[in-house]
């Protein structure tokens, strides 16, 4: 396993000497490679076709928190979707798009057909993993503009016209993405290191793709494809079932409820992870390392809608409480889903490198994120992590059978909730989800948060948006779960942080000690000073006006007390412009080189 990891961190290498090429401008498939490594010298045998597929995997990646969201109370560095509602994006600045990794992929595909003496199985097999990843370069392609060019070749000077040409409809691109998906599924082999696709990994991409695509043409009417929704939706189920019917994944149970959910996370060996579909495998010893330190009081903090989705312990609404809007940091993890504390940091955590436990941070929000956290002291630094990430684990698998099922209306039976949701539910001791519960007592709030979705079925769909939000925070899934379910407008609501009862010191600890206070300005000291020299030297402060007198980051909803706002957020209010918000538009500077035939992105 060593010798395979060595030889993909060395692909990089090679492929850049292969394939140096342009990527922000029209002529970005112009480029042959210019070095005396060849097309026949190269494509010579089997291993020729794994190494130069190796070299895609690179392009995985491994969210740790839902950007630009509403899972997230406050993101200092903001993000392309918090400028576009700013009215700080538009045709004159817009980023460029870049195909680079595109013209690498259609290379390989133009030449794997080159090798000697192997089995077609072997050679369709590296063909299916090259439309894998041709089909994840175009997915987020069209999620970013809708309407792309569909490029299948490799381009040359005398291709003018196809590297000039106006942008392919979204209707070909997504049935071309389907069927580079289909080939990965039929031909990719089903065994192999987890950290490599399989036909599982190219089942599960198919399922999400199909998932996403159904749910965007039936939510986004304006498209005038919602007669074909359908067609993706059930494509997703069947996709899903293959899955689930070959039985060779599970929900991960070891560690207990207090435990399996988080223990995802942090995990050193994926590999062994019944859960797991494809992997991106870190290493201590060969220095793929990454950020997951960051997640707990970096740059974000997690957001009070999250926190309130989160059910009892019992399967009731939390939000049907008459004093759930103003309870303490404390009081909110009591009798909770224990995937909350499992994903919010509880009053009381302790990083392994710290004497005393966590402080929250009132500049963030204060509900501290913790899931992807490590427990290994030297994991907590820059750069420093080496804790494995999924990109598909069989809870989303469930997932998406029961949404899409639930979409299609034929999600009928307790049997089905019984072998996708409820298994994540038993995982954590959660009560099961009933179906005929659901639909007969919908949560209003629900409703009006997501109130385009409509019929007999809007309990069922609600309570799995529910189970998908809480299962797979931070895991960089929420973001295209409002664009496809057509709620842009949640991205625009001015999220809150954690409820502040009186401006004054606090415990946030659980330790019966002051560590935290909240104070008007630096000349409010009234709130702290009966407290003890030793106290005030022990506490962190901060202030709602600096010694200015001018506004910091943060603000109290009701003055002196309620949960914590942003300032950012106050004056530079977001609005989200439907459906244009839904994509970006296309740099100008693209549009108007020579022969050009590209047009705007539709509503720009």
């Amino acid at each position: 396993m060593q010798n395979i990891k060595r030889q993909i961190i060395k692909i990089g290498a090679l492929l850049g000497a292969l394939f140096l090429i342009m990527s922000c401008n029209d002529d970005f498939m112009d480029r042959y490679p210019t070095t005396s490594v060849t097309p026949e010298v190269f494509f010579s045998n089997v291993n020729d076709l794994k190494t130069y597929t190796d070299g895609f995997y690179g392009s995985l990646s491994a969210p740790i928190a839902d950007l630009g969201t509403d899972n997230l109370a406050h993101y200092n560095s903001g993000s392309t979707i918090d400028e576009i509602m700013r009215g700080g994006v538009s045709a004159q600045n817009a980023a460029v798009w870049s195909w680079s990794a595109l013209r690498n992929i259609n290379f390989f595909l133009e030449n794997a057909g080159r090798v000697k003496g192997a089995s077609a199985a072997d050679v369709n097999h590296y063909i299916g993993i090259a439309k894998f990843f041709r089909a994840r370069f175009y997915i987020d392609k069209v999620n970013q503009y809708s309407d792309v060019p569909w490029y299948s070749q490799t381009m040359g000077t005398s291709d003018i016209e196809l590297l000039h040409k106006k942008q392919d409809s979204r209707s070909l691109v997504v049935d071309s993405i389907m069927a580079d998906l289909e080939f990965a599924a039929a031909n990719i082999k089903p065994d192999g290191h987890k950290s490599t696709v399989t036909k599982w990994g190219a089942l599960a991409q198919l399922a999400q793709f199909a998932l996403q695509e159904g749910t965007f043409r039936k939510y986004h009417s304006y498209l005038n494809l919602s007669g074909s929704a359908n067609t993706f939706l059930q494509r997703a189920v069947s996709a899903t079932e293959e899955i689930m019917k070959s039985n060779k994944f599970s929900i991960s149970n070891a560690g207990g409820v207090n435990r399996a959910y988080r223990d995802l996370f942090i995990s050193l060996n994926l590999q062994a992870n019944p859960e797991t579909i494809l992997f991106i495998d870190y290493d201590k010893d060969l220095g793929r390392r990454r950020n997951a330190h960051t997640v707990l009081d970096y740059e974000w903090a997690l957001s009070q809608t999250l926190m309130e989705n989160y059910l009892m312990k019992d399967g009731k609404r939390f939000t049907d409480q008459v004093d759930y809007k103003t309870k303490n940091i404390d009081q909110i993890f009591v009798n909770r889903d224990p995937r909350l504390e499992q994903t919010f940091m509880k009053p009381g955590f302790q990083s392994v490198n710290a004497a005393t436990p966590q402080r929250l941070k009132p500049t963030l929000g204060g509900y501290n994120q913790i899931k992807f956290y490590p427990e290994i002291a030297d994991m907590i630094s820059w750069e420093a992590a080496y804790t494995d990430a999924f990109v598909f684990r069989y809870a989303e698998i469930l997932l998406i059978f029961a949404e899409a099922k639930a979409e299609l209306g034929i999600l009928t039976s307790q049997a089905d909730l019984d072998k996708s949701v409820n298994l994540l539910r038993q995982r954590v001791g959660m009560p099961s989800m009933q179906l005929g519960q659901v639909n007969a007592n919908v949560d209003p709030k629900l409703q009006a948060y997501y109130s385009n979705v409509k019929g007999g079925n809007v309990g069922l769909i609600l309570e799995i948006r529910r189970e998908r939000r809480v299962e797979l925070a931070c895991e960089g899934q929420r973001y295209r779960d409002i664009f496809r379910w057509e709620v842009g407008e949640r991205l625009a609501d001015q999220q809150q942080g954690m409820y502040v009862k009186a401006l004054g010191p606090m415990d946030v600890t659980g330790d019966g000690k002051i560590d935290i206070a909240i104070l008007e300005s630096a000349k409010d000291t009234d709130p702290i000073k009966d407290l003890t020299e030793e106290e005030k030297k022990n506490i962190s402060l901060y202030y709602l006006k600096d010694a200015n007198g001018n506004n910091t980051s943060i603000y109290l909803e009701n003055g002196n007390n309620g949960h914590i706002m942003f300032t950012v957020a106050r004056d530079k209010k977001k609005t989200f412009e439907k459906p244009k918000y839904y994509y970006y538009p296309v740099a100008n500077s693209q549009m108007v080189l020579d022969g050009s035939k590209l047009v705007q992105t539709n509503f720009w």
